[in-house]
């Protein structure tokens, strides 16, 4: 009658994460940069852009777009802490390419567009566009995964 009652809640967002970007998704591992493929900032996949627009994976805040707009960190509701990292050294490209529609601080909604991104203007001036894409909290048990446009933490 009383199992479970005490037991600490995981935050559970099985049935509340998108993927940010239309793309193909590629496993961490295959990210061309070991501070990704090594896992060192989190777990996560990485995509293969077929388009510009990246949308929230969730409904939460905004905690920071970086001032070169190349990366942008989010704080789900249930608290997960989620990187979006367009391409690999694109920090260089200062803004470049990039169009923020959102702010440092703002309430977003599941699927809102947070930024556009010209992967025409840059993609001549970079490594690799592959945007990874890291959830920065996990515990030490949990996995991410990626079923179709669905993410999963397992």
């Amino acid at each position: 009658m009383f199992k479970g009652l005490f037991k600490k809640k995981q935050p559970n967002d099985q049935d509340s994460m998108l993927v940010p970007l239309k793309g193909k998704i590629v496993h961490l591992e295959a990210v061309p940069d070991p501070v990704f493929a090594e896992k060192m900032m989190g777990d996560g996949f990485a995509i293969d852009p077929a388009d510009g627009t990246i949308v929230s994976p969730v409904d939460g805040e905004v905690i920071t777009i970086f001032p070169t707009k190349h990366a942008i960190s989010l704080k789900s509701k249930q608290g997960r802490e989620i990187l979006i990292h367009v391409g690999l050294e694109t920090v260089q490209l200062n803004g470049e390419g990039f169009t923020p529609l959102v702010m440092d601080g703002q309430k977003i909604k599941k699927g809102q567009e947070l930024l556009k991104v010209d992967f025409d203007a840059i993609k001549e001036k970079v490594p690799s566009i592959l945007t990874p894409v890291i959830f920065t909290n996990l515990n030490e048990n949990e996995k991410v995964v990626v079923e179709g446009q669905e993410i999963f933490i397992r």
